[in-house]
């Protein structure tokens, strides 16, 4: 099984740019597959991936994710096409449609049909990448303007059709266009014993185009945090967990919440949502339950970890994120060595010597 972490925006290693530079370099050093971007409403995705394409060699850089609405397409396929080839080619490009507080509240744009501008994003994007003229009409997007002055332009980069496009989504309509139209799946939200909740709709979309599951590269994976301190560490990832069913998104719109509800935890989605918009957080923290933060991460003692990672494995995925939880960039990496040790012991895969690393 590949690995791959992320860095930046709502998900990475914190404000200190320098143990973010440290952390991706490291996890190449490890030989970690992928490192992607966050963007949420802090740091951009596109920004850092330029930097590390310089100081870096192997690893393979994406955007996790760039969000569609604060971009017109041509430009998403020019800042594509930049970052391919500042990465000689180890450009992943990672999209997604983000949520309604954030594409309202920041971005000014409606978050209707969000499927359909995804779609129509993907159309625009993919005829950019092939050195075609954009010309385009839709219900988002008309290119060109029919009453302007503005002709169809072909990109003057080079084309490159085959750069891989991955796309974060959680509902299954979304779930389906990814099986239909991308490359990979940077799936969050994601409990193994439940993977046919979001591989069911992503096979029917490949079918559709003529593909199978085993065509995609699903990525998922959870919180990292191997000890033996069980208890202490789901109580520390549980205040995380509520601000995902009960925050991240409007009352009527959380697609993390859905995802969850779809898993088997209907009830207990729906009670922190209601406790978290009624602004009883310590409330709405403590009804998380513990199983949910166990299932849904990578959690535990070494024995347990390593049970979760062949879950994730026995579910199909074929690509495990890794996001380390520690005070410290140090405590990060030796989490993250530690994984990879699991992930080596029960493959047979030699890892990277850790040079001083504890675990």
């Amino acid at each position: 099984m590949r690995t791959s972490i992320s860095f930046g925006g709502a998900g990475g290693t914190g404000d200190d740019w320098s143990d973010v530079v440290e952390y991706v370099r490291e996890a190449e050093r490890l030989g970690v597959d992928d490192a992607w971007s966050a963007e949420a409403w802090g740091q951009d995705a596109v920004t850092s991936v330029a930097y590390l394409a310089a100081v870096t060699s192997r690893i393979r850089l994406g955007t996790g994710i760039m969000q569609i609405t604060a971009r017109v397409p041509p430009m998403i396929a020019m800042t594509a096409l930049s970052l391919d080839l500042m990465t000689d080619g180890r450009f992943l490009l990672g999209l997604g449609v983000s949520g309604p507080q954030v594409v309202e509240g920041m971005h000014g744009v409606r978050f209707a049909r969000p499927v359909e501008r995804l779609r129509e994003t993907l159309d625009i994007v993919e005829m950019a990448l092939r050195g075609e003229r954009i010309g385009y009409q839709g219900r988002h997007f008309t290119l060109p303007l029919p009453d302007g002055e503005g002709k169809a332009i072909a990109l003057s980069m080079a084309p490159r059709p085959d750069l891989p496009i991955y796309l974060a989504t959680l509902a299954p309509r979304s779930l389906e266009l990814t099986g239909e139209r991308a490359q990979g799946w940077l799936g969050t939200s994601f409990v193994p014993e439940r993977a046919e909740v979001f591989f069911e709709p992503v096979a029917r979309g490949a079918a559709r185009a003529g593909r199978t599951l085993s065509d995609l590269d699903l990525q998922v994976g959870g919180r990292l945090c191997i000890t033996d301190d069980v208890e202490e560490t789901v109580a520390k990832l549980k205040p995380t967990m509520a601000f995902q069913l009960g925050a991240m998104g409007s009352a009527t719109t959380n697609f993390y919440n859905d995802a969850f509800r779809r898993a088997g935890w209907d009830d207990a989605a729906r009670e922190v949502q209601r406790l978290w918009l009624d602004r009883r957080r310590e409330k709405a923290v403590a009804a998380v339950p513990d199983d949910l933060v166990l299932r849904s991460s990578l959690v535990g003692t070494p024995d347990m970890v390593r049970e979760r990672i062949r879950l994730h494995r026995d579910a199909g995925v074929t690509t495990l994120r890794l996001s380390p939880i520690g005070d410290t960039l140090q405590e990060r990496l030796d989490q993250l060595a530690r994984a990879l040790d699991l992930l080596g012991a029960d493959s047979g895969v030699a890892i990277p010597s850790d040079d001083g690393l504890d675990g």
